[in-house]
């Protein structure tokens, strides 16, 4: 059966960079390493035009498929038969198992459930801004209760000095001061609670 895309016949280099019993170590590893440069020159894309057509156009599905299929023909080096024509029925063999066998995969994997559960969890930036309320409420306590409520008035109610100083029944003078301290006190407190402005 003809394999679109092949060659028709091995490079000479590619034949005679295959593994061949008893070579020496170091002589074997170059050659394993010129032989994978040289499997990609050679087959890279005949086979990823032959996977894409299996993978139904995936193109990083089929990229990761002949991937695979370069390793295993690089650990099969030593098996491969150096005297065939063309080494792009054995790839392409094996990339089709490789398929099969990630749909195998895909189809025994319980399916995904979706993101229910997780949609009532606080995002990112809502969780900060959580924590932040949460230090800040804390540090708010931890000022005498004449402090924390003229910032209470001031800053959380948005009302002028003069209108806290009415609202309280205290003279403007002590609510601008209570405001002043109570800010002092609040800074040194979240700064021991580790928030820095």
């Amino acid at each position: 059966m003809a394999v679109p895309g092949s060659t028709g016949r091995h490079s000479g280099g590619l034949r005679s960079l295959l593994r061949r019993p008893g070579a020496a170590r170091a002589a074997q590893d170059a050659a394993d390493e010129e032989m994978v440069a040289e499997l990609y020159r050679e087959y890279h894309r005949p086979l990823l035009a032959f996977v894409l057509r299996l993978t139904g156009g995936d193109r990083p599905w089929a990229e990761d498929v002949v991937q695979e299929t370069m390793i295993r023909a690089w650990r099969s080096a030593d098996r491969l038969d150096d005297r065939t024509s063309s080494l792009m029925p054995w790839l392409a063999t094996v990339s089709r198992r490789i398929v099969i066998d990630n749909r195998r995969m895909r189809e025994v994997r319980p399916p995904e459930v979706g993101d229910g559960p997780l949609e009532n969890l606080p995002m990112a930036d809502e969780m900060d801004a959580l924590l932040r309320r949460v230090v800040v409420t804390e540090a708010l306590e931890s000022l005498s209760p004449a402090h924390r409520q003229a910032l209470t008035e001031t800053v959380l109610r948005d009302r002028t000095v003069n209108q806290a100083a009415e609202y309280l029944g205290i003279p403007v003078g002590t609510v601008k001061s209570r405001v002043y301290y109570a800010l002092r006190a609040l800074r040194v407190s979240l700064e021991e609670r580790g928030v820095t402005s």
